[in-house]
């Protein structure tokens, strides 16, 4: 199993994949479809575009994301080059990448100097999806990736045509994102929660410009004219469709808006209804795992998100976890016990300390060991039971 939060993933995910990489070689549209279907164009990915679907069962979404934007820039790779070469294409991405990240690409390889290209875009791609500063924001925030990724690919995708790449083409195309998505908000008569934390995360997606509603903006007056390439032009119609979607229903001025701007842009009426059907079909479908529609308060938002991390890194270092955890004698004595009656303050803190312990020795657990990380221990120890023999109790008693 691929486990994007560890180094080697990259490299590992071409070998396992070979012979598993779809050939978009005929066109863009099959492409931009079936990527906009798995959800990557919306910021939730549900699949990867492969000729057979891989395990994703135990990846966090943020891993998944990762994967996604790999896969779909070596697509855009070889749609232009018609080349499938793995490392020519790995350091054409750190050039690109390089090209537009200058000091944290300088920063990155000060830190790996020694790096491989596949480590290097490692790194690249973990900082492009990241959006939040810290564990802490990125707990209690429903914002967890970048909702506007596919600008990485679609600036790619200029790149290796034209050849080159300005900074200037990033903060122009984000910007003009940014302006259709505004307008489209300000159409919308009435505003939900998913339109609250649809704002949030474009927001917290933006590097170049700040997400603002501009007065008195009108379609006509955004340069649209110098996007050229139909996927450019067909995302950002998908931008407004995320922008205006509100319980499968348009408004006669969001119906009116959505026709103009297809227009504006030079596409066809039918790339309009494709456009809206999916993201109806998509969000009916996946509404339930989709943030935007699960809004709770902070503090069991801060649960499930650190519930659900915990659970992985469980599952990941069971084999190792358990074998610790019995070698510990004592530990499993008031572990047991604690199951039928309450421990007191001294056995609390021995099962805390021990538990410390056990994962100082475990590296992928020395998330308990940083500050705050405490709190994460009665997860942990919800879990200890699973892990363990089920009959642990019954010998400990003989």
């Amino acid at each position: 199993m691929i486990n994007p939060s560890i180094t080697g993933w990259i490299d590992k995910f071409f070998v396992e994949n070979e012979s598993n990489f779809i050939d978009y070689s005929n066109g863009y549209d099959t492409f931009y479809s079936e990527i906009r279907e798995s959800g990557f164009i919306y910021g939730h990915v549900i699949s990867l575009n492969l000729k057979s679907s891989i395990d994703l069962k135990g990846l966090s979404h943020d891993e998944i994301t990762k994967i996604a934007l790999l896969n779909s820039m070596f697509s855009i790779y070889r749609i232009v080059k018609h080349d499938a070469e793995k490392d020519v294409f790995v350091e054409q991405v750190n050039l690109f990448y390089k090209k537009i990240q200058h000091e944290n690409y300088n920063f990155l390889n000060k830190l790996f100097p020694s790096g491989s290209q596949s480590s290097i875009l490692e790194n690249n791609i973990n900082d492009r999806i990241q959006t939040n500063n810290n564990i802490i924001s990125k707990n209690f925030s429903h914002i967890i990736t970048n909702a506007l990724l596919f600008l990485d690919v679609l600036a790619f995708h200029h790149y290796l045509i034209i050849g080159e790449l300005t900074t200037k083409h990033l903060k122009d195309f984000e910007l003009s994102c940014i302006k259709i998505v505004s307008l489209a908000f300000s159409i919308k008569k009435e505003k939900s929660n998913y339109d609250e934390l649809l704002i949030k995360l474009f927001e917290n997606s933006l590097r170049y410009t700040k997400f603002k509603s501009v007065e008195n903006l009108q379609l006509e007056t955004i340069p649209l004219d110098k996007y050229i390439f139909e996927i450019e032009k067909l995302y950002l119609l998908d931008l407004a469709q995320m922008a205006l979607w509100s319980d499968e229903l348009l408004e006669v001025d969001e119906v009116i808006f959505l026709s103009n701007l297809t227009r504006k842009l030079e596409i066809s009426e039918k790339n309009l209804f494709e456009s809206t059907t999916t993201i109806n079909v998509f969000i009916k479908e996946h509404k339930k795992e989709i943030p935007f529609f699960n809004y709770s308060n902070p503090v069991k938002h801060f649960y499930d998100q650190t519930n659900n991390t915990v659970t992985k890194l469980i599952t990941r270092n069971k084999k190792r976890l358990t074998k610790e955890i019995i070698q510990s004698k004592e530990l499993m004595i008031l572990l047991a016990q604690s199951t039928t009656r309450e421990l007191d303050s001294d056995e609390k803190k021995k099962v805390k300390k021990q538990l410390l312990d056990i994962c100082k020795s475990v590296p992928s657990l020395t998330i308990f060991l940083l500050p705050g990380g405490g709190i994460l221990l009665p997860i942990l120890i919800k879990y200890i039971p699973q892990l363990l023999p089920s009959a642990f109790n019954e010998n400990l008693e003989d």
